[in-house]
C-alpha cells in the first residue's frame, strides 16, 4: 500500500499533501491546464475531500515509480469511480498526480461542487 494511500484512507490531508513534491503537477479531471506546486494542489486535496462521500480506495495498481489508485465514492446522489495516477520522483516524492473521474453526471456533480467550496 502506498503512502499516500494510507494518508487519504486515514484522512489525513496534510499528511498526503506533504508527500507532494514541492514542485508537483496535478491534472484534474475538470480543468484543461494542470495545477503546478504543493501549495496550489493542497486547497484542491483539502476541498476534494469535503466534496467525495463515502470515498474509498478499491483497487491497486503498483508500477516502480508509478501508482494507480482506483477508488469509489459519491457526490450527493451520484455514484462515482475514478483512479488517482501517481507518478513519483526519485526521491520518492509525487511529482505527478492525474485524477480521472466517470461518469460525465458525476463528475459534474463534482466540478459544481469543488467551484462552490474554492470559490471558483
Amino acid at each position: 500500500m502506498t503512502t499516500f494511500r494510507a494518508a487519504v484512507e486515514r484522512g489525513d490531508i496534510d499528511a498526503a499533501v506533504a508527500l507532494l513534491a514541492e514542485d508537483v503537477e496535478f491534472s484534474s479531471p475538470v480543468v484543461h491546464t494542470p495545477y503546478r506546486g504543493r501549495d496550489a494542489v493542497a486547497p484542491i486535496l483539502h476541498a476534494v475531500f469535503t466534496v467525495f462521500e463515502d470515498f474509498r480506495y478499491v483497487d491497486e495498481i503498483d508500477g516502480g515509480d508509478r501508482h494507480l489508485l482506483g477508488f469509489r465514492a459519491h457526490v450527493g446522489d451520484r455514484e462515482l469511480e475514478g483512479i488517482d495516477l501517481l507518478h513519483h520522483d526519485a526521491s520518492g516524492a509525487i511529482a505527478r498526480l492525474t485524477v480521472m473521474i466517470r461518469p460525465l453526471s458525476a463528475l459534474q456533480a463534482v466540478a459544481t461542487a469543488m467551484r462552490e467550496r474554492l470559490g471558483g
